[in-house]
């Protein structure tokens, strides 16, 4: 498939939801990207280093604001409006499939800032913006199974499970089952 023309479609009012704002990555928030480092699970997942260090953090800063422009996909800094604007996490829409009218969203939230609903209401927020992209008609969420804050997550956000899917993608090396969460246009 071609890589959707995306560029001009930042949106052009940051999404909210919730406690949570959605923006723009901005060199600042290094520190937020380097706490997340040091949760294994992140970095298996993306292309944040492993106990990043800060110009490693920047790097990936880089590559999220550059995403849209590449036609991957639009990938937001979560700002808590609670705590003072403090950048909380990141999530993501990749348009790859969106010829096909599907998208993939992900979402990570820094291990300081969890358990207080921040993840479900970014799902909200993005979730919102998707449909305003008009192409897209479905959106995807492939969890591990063991990853009861994550499906409790996508369920409070109002994503339904669809199934298992075995075997479904390499993380770290091994081959992992996925649930498959969705959501459709009405």
């Amino acid at each position: 498939m071609d890589v959707p023309e995306i560029a001009d479609r930042w949106p052009a009012l940051d999404p909210a939801f919730g406690t949570v704002t959605l923006r723009a990555f901005r060199p600042e928030d290094a520190s937020m990207a380097m706490e997340l480092s040091r949760d294994p699970y992140v970095p298996a997942m993306g292309t944040l280093a492993l106990n990043a260090t800060a110009s490693q953090a920047q790097r990936w800063i880089y590559r999220q604001q550059t995403r849209h422009t590449a036609g991957t996909g639009f990938s937001f800094a979560v700002v808590d409006t609670i705590d003072e604007g403090r950048c909380a996490g990141f999530v993501g829409l990749w348009v790859r499939e969106l010829p096909a009218g599907r998208a993939k969203i992900g979402y990570a939230i820094a291990p300081s800032c969890r358990g207080r609903h921040r993840a479900s209401d970014a799902l909200c927020a993005v979730t919102t913006f998707a449909w305003t992209l008009p192409e897209l008609h479905r959106l995807e969420l492939y969890i591990e199974p063991w990853n009861t804050p994550s499906i409790r997550t996508a369920e409070r956000a109002g994503y339904l499970r669809e199934g298992l899917l075995r075997s479904h993608q390499e993380i770290s090396g091994r081959r992992r089952d996925m649930l498959l969460y969705s959501s459709v246009r009405d």
